[in-house]
């Protein structure tokens, strides 16, 4: 789930029968939190949550435990030098590093000015990193990537 920036105070038990709920990626400022927000009291053990917070760099009021559960920046990045950035075998590759098992998307567009971002692939930072590889594309002129939440 994505909250956008402008929330600014999220309710009691918003998201307390929410059994699915794994990741909730924060757009803005850390917003007022409520009482057993993402804490299941109906169906005990009620601390027994897999929900993790995701906030952005630049973002304030963010703390971990946030609500009761695990609170962690959103830092992944892709390294555009070294010997593991460029083309190899036909292939063009890049490392993305960030904090240790965080999921992310590769994207890719053709275009920046008319940016239509094309998920490719959805990947989890093992270790903090992951090498991201495709076949060259030789049917355009240009391919940027960036990464999105999954």
């Amino acid at each position: 789930m994505t909250i956008n920036g402008s929330v600014t105070s999220i309710g009691n038990d918003a998201f307390e029968v929410c059994g699915n709920l794994r990741s909730v990626y924060f757009k803005g400022n850390a917003p007022n939190i409520g009482s057993d927000v993402f804490i299941d009291n109906l169906n005990p053990p009620a601390d027994d949550t897999n929900v993790s917070i995701y906030y952005l760099p630049g973002t304030t009021g963010w703390s971990s435990p946030f609500a009761s559960v695990p609170a962690l920046m959103w830092n992944p990045l892709i390294q555009a030098s070294g010997a593991s950035f460029g083309i190899s075998n036909n292939q063009f590759g890049f490392n993305i590093t960030g904090t240790n098992n965080f999921t992310v998307v590769v994207e890719a567009c053709t275009n920046l000015a008319n940016s239509a971002w094309i998920p490719l692939r959805t990947v989890t930072l093992t270790n903090g990193s992951f090498y991201f590889s495709e076949p060259l594309q030789t049917n355009s002129p240009g391919r940027f990537y960036g990464l999105g939440l999954p």
